[in-house]
């Protein structure tokens, strides 16, 4: 999957330290449901896992973000939650803080789209978030995602509750 300023590729082993400084970066944590640090082993044998299955058997699919200028990798986008049955997944995207703000995450989500709907053919993807990341928010609505609901006071961040806005995009 190859756009103009990002291309997609698989995980590849080489790609340990790099899912090590995001895995474990506290900041991610906040949009995750990451509460301990992760291994260097660990992280290897997920990535051999990752390698060995495809999406149908694992019902997910993490793809390494790349500058196309460079081959750098900048982030990472995932389908998660996959349900061939249902034709549906969730969607994750996280770009390192150096290259935020450059249109890799935009570019990153028109490519999974396209491959979601036309290569997997799921019928709608979703994605959740809190409703104080209007970076995300932004991201999405103008990649299509519209917002169906909001679960109250779902998450317990900073010593406060925030709302989870749940997104969607229908085929």
């Amino acid at each position: 999957m190859i756009g103009k300023k990002v291309f997609l590729r698989p995980l590849e082993l080489n790609d340990v330290q790099t899912l090590y400084v995001f895995e474990n970066d506290v900041e991610v944590w906040a949009v995750s449901d990451t509460v301990m640090p992760y291994s260097s082993f660990a992280l290897e044998q997920y990535v051999m896992e990752a390698t060995r299955t495809d999406i149908y058997g694992s019902k997910q699919l993490r793809l390494v973000v790349c500058d196309c200028a460079n081959g750098k990798a900048v982030g990472f986008i995932d389908l998660f939650n996959f349900s061939p049955r249902d034709f549906r997944a969730e969607v994750g995207v996280l770009i390192e803080r150096n290259s935020r703000n450059k249109g890799y995450a935009g570019e990153a989500l028109e490519l999974l789209i396209d491959y979601a709907f036309n290569t997997l053919h799921v019928h709608q993807l979703a994605c959740t978030l809190t409703a104080e990341n209007t970076i995300s928010r932004r991201l999405f609505e103008k990649a299509g995602f519209v917002h169906t609901s909001t679960r109250k006071e779902w998450f317990f961040r900073n010593n406060k509750w925030e709302d989870e806005l749940v997104y969607q995009l229908l085929k």
